[in-house]
């Protein structure tokens, strides 16, 4: 599953990996006026690093100036795989402190949104791939769901080209070393969120000796299986979506009828059960909203406390029928835009996972998986993991997939971990930070996806000082 500001992770030989060697020669950046206040430029890193004297590909960067005394530049990432850095850095993610003792740089990493894109499927098609009902209860559900794996799989290898086998997460890390390199950076301040924490942590396995400072917030465990990280996450969404049904019977417009967790809990079960026989009603455009689309509906506002209150009225309006609101959040979600249009997250998403990482070939492994999953998230356990199928007939895989990381002579890295977060859960930061040899473990007993800039001055301080003073937080601070 792992969209936006999610993903997965590797794992491989215990020593560090080592340096690439075969960076590009230094270049300099020509910043342009860009996106009503940013300052944007490209930068041009070889496709393949074993090949650095071979074809080329342009990597997207945006800054937002510090408004202060400057240390030097803050690269973020937002997470996905598949998120777009330039949109984040638009945003302004951090706080006043940060933007005033940094540049503020936001990239697209390889594959996606503004950098060389990775297509794999036309708009209508992405659209009809992620309408498949992911619970398939037939043999025809399920054939149609294998139908759909295998086309987004040979689309892929038909309009990625020679991009495909170079979209993973370790040549995304060099791409990131050489942009530090042109920003004049002699060491990495990172600031990674979800999917984004893979790719700090990659980067620290990679060049640990280049590390300033990484804040991985979010975080996700690069020792277990894909499969696995699939049932830890559907298990964190049903975590969140207990805890947004105990914070809505507290409230006087809750939705539910039953007056118990475990009673509403059902009722949403029900609602997804429903959707899966009879689709809601869409009063904004032809698509059908089935089972899949109203479980990323409910997903997506279960990411950050603050849009409780937007998924209240979403299901109240979709007990009584209407699945309108549940569909526009998906749609935030899944990357389609008010006109219709998609990025192309999803491709992006789904390619540098499934380069990322070893997942099984065989429908039966997903079948089983699906079961056991179900056990343990009854709402979302099918859903999470049949999301990963078409992974099964991926035509290509990274030659660095699934790392051992463990980042060995690095400088401490802060791992932010939130204990009721939805998409990675707590114990993926209790797990990276452990892994890592100089990790160090922030906790914030909270809600929503991610900690800094959520809500918690506890954190967000932490963070600030550990950034720009390199003061890391004592070793079981918990706020």
């Amino acid at each position: 599953m792992r969209r936006l500001l999610l993903a997965l992770a590797l794992l491989a030989a215990g020593c560090s990996a080592p340096q690439a060697s075969s960076s590009p020669p230094d270049q300099a950046l020509s910043w342009t006026p860009c996106h009503e206040g940013l300052e944007c430029a490209t930068l041009a890193v070889p496709l393949d690093y074993d090949r650095p004297d071979g074809e080329k590909i342009e990597i997207a960067v945006a800054k937002l100036p510090a408004t202060g005394d400057r240390i030097g530049s803050l690269l973020i990432n937002p997470g996905g795989p598949g998120g777009s850095g330039i949109e984040y850095v638009r945003d302004s993610p951090v706080s006043d402190k940060l933007r005033q003792r940094f540049d503020l740089v936001g990239f697209d990493p390889r594959g996606v949104g503004e950098s060389t894109p990775l297509r794999c499927l036309s708009e209508p098609e992405v659209e009809s791939y992620l309408s498949l009902d992911m619970t398939p209860d037939t043999p025809e559900e399920e054939a149609a769901m294998v139908a759909g794996a295998k086309k987004f799989a040979a689309g892929c290898q038909k309009n990625a080209g020679s991009l495909l086998a170079h979209v993973g997460t370790a040549d995304a890390a060099r791409d990131m070393d050489v942009l530090r390199e042109a920003l004049g950076d002699e060491k990495l301040t990172y600031l990674g969120k979800s999917y984004g924490t893979y790719l700090g942590a990659v980067y620290a396995q990679l060049f640990p000796d280049r590390v300033r400072a990484l804040v991985l917030d979010g975080a996700i465990d690069p020792r277990i299986s894909a499969l696995e990280l699939n049932e830890v996450q559907a298990k964190g969404f049903e975590v969140a979506m207990r805890a947004f049904v105990a914070d809505c019977l507290t409230t006087d417009d809750c939705p539910f009828s039953s007056r118990t967790v475990e009673g509403a809990l059902d009722e949403i079960s029900r609602l997804l059960q429903r959707a899966d026989l009879l689709p809601l009603r869409n009063q904004t455009d032809s698509r059908l909203i089935n089972d899949t689309w109203a479980a990323f509906g409910v997903i997506t506002p279960l990411y950050d406390r603050g849009s409780w209150e937007i998924l209240r009225g979403a299901l109240r309006e979709a007990f009584a029928g209407d699945g309108t609101q549940l569909l526009r959040m998906a749609d935030v979600l899944l990357g389609r835009r008010i006109d219709g249009s998609w990025t192309n997250q999803t491709e992006a998403n789904k390619a540098v996972n499934c380069v990322d990482h070893a997942y099984p070939a065989e429908v039966a492994d997903y079948e089983s998986a699906a079961k056991e999953a179900a056990e343990v998230a009854p709402r979302f356990g099918q859903f999470v993991m049949w999301d990963s199928l078409a992974c099964a007939y991926w035509p290509s895989r990274s030659a660095e997939a699934d790392l051992k990381i463990n980042a060995a002579g690095a400088a401490p890295i802060l791992v932010v971990g939130t204990t009721r977060d939805p998409a990675t859960p707590y114990e993926w930061a209790e797990a990276l930070a452990s892994e890592l040899e100089s990790g160090v473990l922030l906790s914030y007993d909270g809600d929503g996806h991610t900690a800094y800039q959520t809500g918690s001055t506890c954190v967000d301080g932490a963070v600030d000082g550990y950034l720009t003073d390199l003061v890391v937080p004592e070793e079981g601070t918990r706020c």
